[in-house]
């Protein structure tokens, strides 16, 4: 939902006897992937069968993998770089009109589509941070930094932006059945990883253990933080 799918003009340069498979997403970026593509609806479906425990877990969890997804857009693979699949206006323009260039992962019209999910989600995992219900007796873990009527009024906004997410993520399953119709294979590289490149072309280069390792430290850090309300000690007021 928000994690690189080989877009339909990745790799595919060259006849297809002079590709080859190689790694083009790596685990983290699959796992952040398929884990938010799951918790999504398992959010909205919490929420609406009033499984607000489930409903916080889902949320803090998807926030720790948001964490991760983004410090991972600088410092992860190749692949999974921001730098590697948002492209300028001049390169967008081109491809609307129709010059097709190989691009190593995302198009750059599907680049900006993976953006835009990742800041609706952003911005739905923030506003149920502050959002309060009806009776004041369910709110997110910074409510208390907002009055009763800003948290309803954020409450509010917070159900209709997750219907912005549907659209986005609409349109990004409607494109994936296009470019699968016309032939190109982008769900199975976030499956396994693999994509064809081109002969002689190089792969993503991979990222370092320990910028992983720093990367889930910091994120989990970031989510069990603001899960507890910014208290550094449950009940504390700091």
């Amino acid at each position: 939902m928000t994690e690189g799918r080989a877009s339909s003009d990745q790799p595919v340069h060259g006849p297809a006897a002079a590709r080859r498979s190689m790694l083009l997403w790596d685990l983290p970026t699959r796992i952040v992937h398929w884990l938010i593509a799951l918790l999504a609806p398992f959010s909205w479906w919490s929420a609406s069968h009033d499984h607000l425990p489930w409903h916080r877990l889902s949320g803090y969890t998807v926030l720790g993998l948001l964490v991760f997804r983004l410090i991972w857009g600088f410092a992860g693979g190749g692949g999974a770089r921001f730098a590697g699949f948002l492209r300028g206006p001049r390169e967008v323009l081109a491809y609307l009109r129709g010059r097709r260039a190989a691009f190593l992962g995302h198009n750059p019209l599907g680049g900006w589509s993976v953006a835009a999910m990742l800041a609706a989600l952003v911005l739905q995992v923030g506003l149920g941070l502050f959002s309060v219900d009806e009776d004041g007796l369910e709110a997110g873990p910074l409510a208390r930094f907002v009055t009763f009527a800003a948290g309803r009024a954020i409450a509010r906004i917070h159900h209709l932006t997750f219907w912005l997410l549907v659209g986005l993520v609409a349109l990004h399953l409607a494109a994936i059945g296009f470019y699968e119709l016309r032939g190109a294979r982008i769900t199975l590289p976030m499956i396994t990883g693999r994509a064809l490149l081109a002969e002689g072309s190089s792969p993503p280069r991979p990222a370092r253990l320990a910028s992983f390792l720093l990367a889930a430290a910091v994120a989990l850090a970031v989510a069990w933080f603001v899960a507890h309300g910014l208290r550094l000690r449950p009940g504390t007021a700091i």
